[in-house]
C-alpha cells in the first residue's frame, strides 16, 4: 500500500489576508482558489518547487474555529518549512517582517529557527544536515 498526506487544514480569519501572507511574505505559490459557496472557498498554497504537499486555508466560521486560529497546536511548533539555504530564507523572511521567536541555532539535525505566521502559529524554518 502506498499512501501520502497531500494537505493539512490551517484555520484562518480571512482568505485574502492569509493568501497575501503566504504568497508575498513566505513566497508560497497559490495552487488553487475556487469559490464553493458565497462565503466558502477552496484555497491551497504551498512552497514553490515543493513536493506537492499543500496547506488548505479554511476560514473560521464559528466561535470554536475562531478560537483555534493561531493556536492549532496548543502553542507548540505546528508546521515545518524545510529549505536548501537557511540563511537566504531567514534573511528574506526577516526583511519582510516575519517575526522569529527563537533565533537560529545549530542542532544535530541542522540549522533551525522558530517563526510565527500572521496568526501566531509557530513554524520551524529548517535546513537539514542530512
Amino acid at each position: 500500500m502506498k499512501q501520502s498526506i497531500s494537505q493539512i487544514t490551517l484555520v484562518v480569519h480571512d482568505y485574502d489576508e492569509a493568501i497575501e501572507f503566504y504568497t508575498r511574505k513566505l513566497q508560497f505559490e497559490l495552487v488553487e482558489d475556487t469559490p464553493l459557496t458565497e462565503s466558502k472557498r477552496w484555497v491551497l498554497v504551498r512552497p514553490q518547487n515543493s513536493n506537492g504537499f499543500c496547506l488548505l486555508l479554511a476560514k473560521a466560521v464559528n466561535e470554536e474555529q475562531k478560537k483555534s486560529v493561531g493556536n492549532q497546536s496548543g502553542g507548540r511548533v505546528f508546521l515545518f518549512l524545510n529549505t536548501d539555504d537557511f540563511w537566504r530564507d531567514f534573511h528574506q523572511m526577516k526583511s519582510v517582517g516575519i517575526e522569529f521567536v527563537r533565533e537560529p541555532s545549530e542542532e544535530v539535525y541542522g540549522i533551525v529557527a522558530v517563526f510565527k505566521d500572521l496568526y501566531g502559529n509557530l513554524w520551524d524554518l529548517i535546513e537539514d544536515r542530512f
